[in-house]
């Protein structure tokens, strides 16, 4: 069986047993590509790698400047490629299992202030006409008022949205689902939106006969919804409108701010852990540093004998 084919029945019964992430697994398709071309300049055989060799890929990773983050990831995906070759009787033991992971940078994640959060929903507002520009509002109202993941907010069905909800269902990793409540301008935001989407799709269908999408932000693209990278880009474009530096601002950057927020102004941390869909409460505590940070830094600029102290 040659590595390829491995690699791609690993990848499937991932999908079906699983249920893993469309994400995940082309996280893992890559990971485990990039180990197989390593091992094939080699001549080594993929099922036949000792611990040594897997050891070797990682510093050979390390040297090549790859974060602590990317080689983790990498370690995960050949760990679980393993545990599956033993499982499938490919190979008797798991090599990677007495390797020991290089952990993650503990670095703060960046954060938007209220004011910029502002300011790039107001540009959100100027940045577009017609169904672009209702879509725009929309996308940038959730996305702050709920704190979802750009893949969940751009695959959101519409069917989710119907009728005025106050809250709305979400589906996120690992198919987990979730409940997020929506602040007042989101509510208005996206029934607007539904009125020119839903006169949109009725043209189409008329006009050209297509199938109405399921999807609350429809594309004509393979995925059939706005893709992660248009959002993206279009972030990126209110952030230039907001005056805000482009590098500062990322869809993940709205569901930073939106958890710092929350906590700063009393949030309890298991309820924002539930509304953003994390598993473990560890997760959500690094908000709690993001805010000590903001605390300390505050004291430093305002407090009168610290002024005094400089």
């Amino acid at each position: 069986m040659t590595a390829a084919t491995m690699i791609s029945t690993f990848l499937e019964a991932q999908a079906a047993e699983l249920d893993a992430a469309r994400n995940t697994q082309l996280a893992y398709a890559r990971d485990l590509k990039d180990f197989a071309a390593w091992a094939a300049t080699r001549t080594l055989d993929l099922v036949e790698l000792k611990q040594a060799d897997i050891e070797s890929y990682l510093i050979g990773l390390d040297a090549e400047g790859l974060s602590r983050a990317t080689r983790a990831r990498r370690l995960s995906a050949i760990r679980q490629f393993y545990r599956f070759a033993c499982e499938e009787g490919w190979r008797a033991d798991n090599p990677a299992i007495r390797i020991k992971g290089p952990g993650r940078d503990k670095r703060l994640p960046k954060t938007l202030s209220e004011d910029e959060v502002d300011r790039l929903l107001r540009a959100a507002a100027d940045t577009g006409r017609g169904a672009e520009l209702a879509r725009n509002i929309c996308l940038m109202e959730l996305l702050y008022a709920t704190g979802m993941r750009v893949s969940e907010l751009v695959s959101l069905p519409v069917a989710a949205a119907r009728g005025g909800p106050r809250m709305l269902l979400v589906r996120g990793k690992g198919g987990k689902e979730r409940m997020v409540p929506l602040s007042p301008p989101a509510r208005e935001a996206l029934a607007e939106w539904l009125v020119v989407r839903d006169e949109a799709e009725d043209r189409a269908r008329v006009e050209k006969g297509t199938t109405v999408s399921r999807f609350l932000f429809p594309s004509h693209g393979a995925s059939g919804h706005l893709t992660r990278h248009r959002f993206y880009g279009l972030i990126k474009e209110f952030a230039v409108a907001a005056g805000i530096s482009p590098a500062k601002v990322t869809p993940h950057t709205l569901r930073h701010a939106f958890a710092t927020h929350l906590l700063a102004r009393g949030a309890d941390l298991r309820a924002i852990q539930t509304l953003l869909g994390h598993a473990d409460v560890a997760t959500t505590e690094i908000y709690t540093h993001v805010l000590e940070e903001r605390l300390h830094d505050l004291v430093l600029g305002h407090h009168p004998l610290a002024k005094a102290a400089t």
